[in-house]
């Protein structure tokens, strides 16, 4: 482990785009903290904190310059290689049939920084889903290839997170090329940091850093261990699956139905979340046509349209229990894990506060 001077951060910037990469990290944008194209430290929301509960979400001055002092906001790293919108390809008239031009853009070397540990465990997810199993999707792991993680062991948890029960935080663990805690005592401001991969190794021994010294390494381990400790909301995971197969009938789905508004809020602020429809624009003249891929959500009527049945999943009821069985139990049998990785995400955008700790609480309590 190594240190090094929050006023340094600035060359691992410099040093990550002179390999190349362009820096993706949290900004300050539109009273939220999101994901975007930065160029230097100072591009990143120093001196803010989020303040995070069901169906609310505000931004606040803390009492420091902490760089990474808040949670998680609406976006999640999966519009990088899951762009919400993307041309695959297009189509002109020609004299005798059409011409086919794949429009796909080449990816780009993106360097991710501020990749927290419940969203390393979302992307690896999505590795199951995308490029392990028998279709691979080739924009995905062409991007996927060319990225360059720094993951920062989260200091601050939202009232809405629960990833201690998910077993995904608040410390990174793997799958990140380098890893920052960040410290704040006395006076210093460091960051402690790690390698996880031989890509990190080089990057870390070209930045000025020191060797981490025991108390220095205590610090950030205690940083860690008091973020676990402030995380209240929970999710017993003990036969989940089996609990919601059991309770498909079960009258909470109706009260939830009540509440919820199926505007897929849920759905897309999730980081894990991976539906996608297929749209094919045409010009008034018929010459030319494109083929267009964005991310569609279980809780629109038209996502479950069978030609000759219409929607099978017509109602509030049945859109709402579709998502949390898929994400909580049939995920499962799908991929080998829970869809789930505690971030809060689904909780915080819900404009009604739909809490899906509460709604398993409420099942396991009185089952059917």
């Amino acid at each position: 482990m190594h240190t090094i001077a929050s006023n340094k951060l600035a060359q691992l910037f410099i040093l990550l785009k002179k390999q190349g990469y362009a820096v993706i990290a949290p900004a300050l944008r539109d009273a939220a903290i999101i994901y975007d194209e930065v160029e230097t430290p100072s591009d990143l929301p120093v001196g803010w904190t989020d303040a995070q509960s069901p169906g609310s979400y505000r931004l606040k001055k803390r009492e420091d310059d902490a760089y990474f002092g808040y949670a998680v906001g609406p976006h999640s790293w999966k519009k990088v290689v899951l762009p919400p919108r993307m041309k695959l390809w297009a189509a002109r008239r020609e004299e005798k049939g059409f011409t086919i031009s794949d429009t796909t853009e080449a990816p780009r070397k993106l360097a991710l920084i501020g990749v927290r540990a419940c969203e390393l465990y979302a992307m690896a997810i999505q590795d199951t889903v995308f490029i392990k199993g028998d279709y691979v999707d080739p924009f995905y792991k062409a991007q996927r290839e060319k990225l360059f993680i720094v993951a920062v062991n989260c200091a601050q948890a939202a009232e809405t997170c629960f990833c201690v029960s998910m077993k995904t935080g608040p410390k990174a663990e793997t799958a990140y090329d380098l890893a920052l805690t960040e410290v704040i005592e006395n006076k210093r401001h460091y960051f402690v940091a790690e390698a996880g991969s031989r890509r990190g190794a080089a990057v870390l021994a070209a930045l000025s850093t020191a060797i981490a010294r025991p108390a220095e390494k205590t610090a950030a381990r205690q940083v860690i261990r008091k973020t676990a400790a402030s995380i209240k909301r929970t999710l017993d995971t003990d036969g989940l699956k089996t609990l919601l197969y059991e309770n498909l009938a079960h009258p909470r789905w109706n009260d939830v139905a009540e509440r919820c508004l199926t505007c897929g809020n849920c759905t897309m602020v999730c980081p894990t979340c991976f539906c996608t429809t297929v749209e094919e624009i045409t010009d008034l003249t018929g010459d030319h046509s494109e083929h267009w891929r964005r991310w569609d959500s279980c809780f629109t009527m038209d996502f479950s349209f069978i030609h000759g049945e219409g929607s099978v999943r017509s109602s509030n009821k049945s859109r709402y229990r579709q998502w949390m069985t898929h994400k909580l139990a049939s995920w499962h049998d799908q991929f080998g894990s829970s869809g789930c990785v505690g971030c809060g995400r689904c909780i915080t955008w819900c404009p009604p506060g739909i809490d899906i700790t509460e709604e398993v609480k409420a099942i396991r309590k009185n089952p059917a």
